[in-house]
């Protein structure tokens, strides 16, 4: 990874890691930007709207929006893979990433996957290994705007080493966990893994 001289972190080095092509097998490439959920756009108030993080950790988390843009942040360039078959490079997010969360929350020993929690409902996990990379990110801003609602705003979670699936809209919490447990697409059978440079679109 390097630090860009406009300040901005650009991440979209890390496909070497898992491939020898930026863009993944079986996508293509496009400079749109499709909005795909489970069911619509919830109606969000970033004023009114409140982030938890509980479970396997020594102080759980409840912070408005506001509160959690105390915490420190960056600006990072990062790839953005859909399960659907397309992909979006050099996007600009600015957030907070998963280790300075994590750190903040005190994980324990026994958590070993992540549960994200969504607004609409919607539900995805990740080990925890694959979130503690800086390049997992709680996201408000996209390309130096605040994030469209239909893209996840207030805030979302972006994960550029798997599909986007695995990163949830309208994030309101994550639950650290002992034990993997299946979320809204992976009991519908997608891929729990959802490694991009494998294919791993379905289980």
């Amino acid at each position: 990874m390097a630090e860009a001289t406009d300040g901005v972190r650009d991440v979209t080095d890390l496909y070497r890691e898992f491939g020898d092509d930026r863009l993944p097998p079986g996508q293509r490439e496009t400079t749109a930007f499709p909005v795909l959920d489970k069911g619509g756009t919830p109606s969000m108030n970033p004023e009114t709207w409140s982030f938890e993080a509980w479970g396997a950790v020594e102080d759980p988390l409840d912070r408005s929006l506001e509160s959690l843009r105390d915490l420190p942040s960056e600006t990072q360039r990062q790839d953005f893979h859909c399960v659907t078959g397309w992909s979006r490079f050099d996007n600009e997010f600015t957030g907070v990433t998963f280790p300075t969360l994590a750190e903040r929350v005190g994980v324990t020993d026994d958590a070993a996957h992540v549960m994200f929690h969504a607004a609409d409902g919607y539900t995805t996990d990740l080990p925890l290994s694959a979130c503690l990379r800086e390049e997992v990110m709680f996201t408000w801003e996209l390309d130096g705007e605040p994030l469209p609602a239909d893209h996840g705003g207030p805030l979302r979670v972006v994960t550029p080493h798997r599909y986007a699936y695995k990163g949830a809209k309208w994030v309101t919490g994550v639950e650290f966990l002992a034990e993997s447990e299946r979320g809204y697409w992976e009991r519908r059978g997608y891929s729990v893994t959802a490694n991009p440079w494998e294919e791993d679109r379905y289980a």
